[in-house]
């Protein structure tokens, strides 16, 4: 195959494609190479200067395709710390942790078997986006790298213990009770990484899908798809656990079943851990995605905080974060991002805070969750295949121009008691719905069935 077989591998927020047809050694040693250019441009120094971390995860491919990643950094110049095997916030924490000025994890994050890819940061662990830094690895591949200058060099770095130390400093360990809590690894890097943690706390863990395996044995590690959760749902039940902690691929994602076996959607959890957030922070600023229930910001600005909504994507996330200096953000899709932590999302912050939250108020998650699920009625997102999704858009807004409109992130258009916001999406041709009611269950599906059949028309 050619260096770059398909170019659409270059995403919005990352590198990702089949491993062998889409992105092989050749074209992972390439974006290697073109990474260091990239970084080397953004710090404003040679690329025998640069300090870069890279990590992998447990997928089959993986050991390959980073050594592949790190060969072509070191033939750049630089200086690769390897990391191994770990979860992404590993990365972004060895990033951080030691100033590098940028990092590599290979990962294809909750995708199938098949897949591969690279997360990409720079120094202080801010994500490369495709409209900052992956277009440019992109133009810089297909312009031609040239003769490799080489002259870099790599050693191998464990950073188990330190994460960990770091992590556990997020609460205060001793309030932490004994919960009975189901863990779904999906045979992710969830057990490795969060593991340890859990079992220092004193918790009756049930663990399912705990081993790191690249063949994904049991489920595909992406418990946004229903049919993925389904088993840790049951099991929360059958064991009446108070808790069920399910994790993705790489371990930067985590999503929770409450008592009762329910699911609990991301909305929910960003204004728990929000509430949690400002309890430590009062006055604190933060962001949550255009997507969500207006539940985060009314428990946010209830709890006397800022809320600040954002333009979905981890790279848009961490870039505001600083910018306003949020102490915390909140994505429906499961991505939690922490100040502390470097503005990054992390999958063992939340299911820690969610812990000692619990803990701490002595209640059940149904029952943190019950003031929302009364009064917030929301579609979850629905995907719909659309052949011109701006004039499908165009449609929408003229529909409902009555209300109130804004384009943050595709269509949002808000009235007193329900709202809507439709996304096109970045790489298929899908336009995305999340709609909510503030006045019932039926009010929602209505209303609902009503901007969907103005987006299928």
């Amino acid at each position: 195959m050619s260096a770059i077989a398909n170019p659409e591998i270059f995403k919005a927020y990352d590198i990702r494609g089949e491993a062998g047809t889409e992105i092989d050694a050749a074209a992972a040693e390439l974006i290697g190479r073109a990474f260091v250019r990239v970084i080397a441009e953004l710090e404003e120094k040679p690329a025998s200067e640069l300090r870069l971390g890279l990590g992998r995860d447990m997928r089959l491919t993986a050991p390959e395709m980073a050594a592949e990643y790190r060969k072509g950094m070191c033939s750049e110049g630089a200086t690769v710390l390897d990391a191994g095997e770990v979860g992404t916030e590993m990365l972004y924490y060895l990033v951080g942790a030691r100033d590098l000025d940028g990092g590599l994890m290979c990962t294809a994050s909750h995708n199938p078997k098949k897949y591969t890819g690279a997360k990409l940061v720079r120094r202080g662990a801010i994500a490369l986006s495709g409209d900052a830094g992956i277009g440019e690895i992109r133009q810089r591949i297909e312009a031609g790298l040239g003769e490799a200058p080489g002259g870099g060099q790599a050693e191998d770095v464990d950073i188990w213990a330190g994460f960990h130390q770091f992590a556990l400093k997020v609460i205060d360990p001793e309030v932490v009770k004994p919960l009975k809590v189901v863990v779904d690894g999906g045979n992710g890097m969830a057990g490795p990484m969060v593991g340890p943690l859990l079992e220092r706390l004193g918790l009756e863990l049930i663990h399912t899908y705990w081993t790191p395996d690249g063949n994904f044995p049991d489920h595909e590690p992406n418990p946004l798809l229903p049919e993925n959760r389904e088993f840790i749902m049951r099991k929360v039940a059958e064991e009446r656990a108070d808790l069920g902690i399910a994790f993705d691929g790489d371990a930067d994602r985590c999503f929770f079943i409450d008592d009762r076996g329910s699911f609990v959607d991301g909305d929910f959890l960003t204004a728990l851990l929000a509430e949690s957030m400002l309890e430590k922070h009062p006055g604190a600023t933060i962001l949550y995605d255009v997507r969500a229930s207006r539940a985060v910001a009314d428990t946010v600005e209830g709890a006397g905080g800022r809320a600040l909504m954002n333009r979905v994507g981890h790279a848009f996330f961490k870039t505001r974060m600083r910018e306003e200096h949020a102490m915390f953000g909140g994505e429906v899709s499961g991505h939690y991002y922490f100040h502390d932590f470097y503005c990054a999302d992390s999958g063992t912050l939340p299911a820690l805070l969610i812990l000692e939250l619990l803990s701490r108020r002595e209640a059940r998650m149904s029952e943190l969750l019950e003031p929302y699920r009364s009064r917030y009625f929301i579609s979850g997102e629905i995907n719909s295949e659309v052949s011109d999704q701006e004039a499908k858009v165009k449609e929408l807004a003229e529909r409902y121009s009555d209300g109130r409109q804004y384009e943050l992130d595709g269509l949002s258009v808000e009235y007193d008691d329900w709202h809507f916001n439709v996304r096109p999406s970045n790489t298929e041709p899908l336009l995305r719905l999340c709609l909510e009611s503030l006045s019932s269950p039926e009010d929602m599906e209505r209303r609902r069935d009503e901007v969907l059949s103005v987006i299928r028309a």
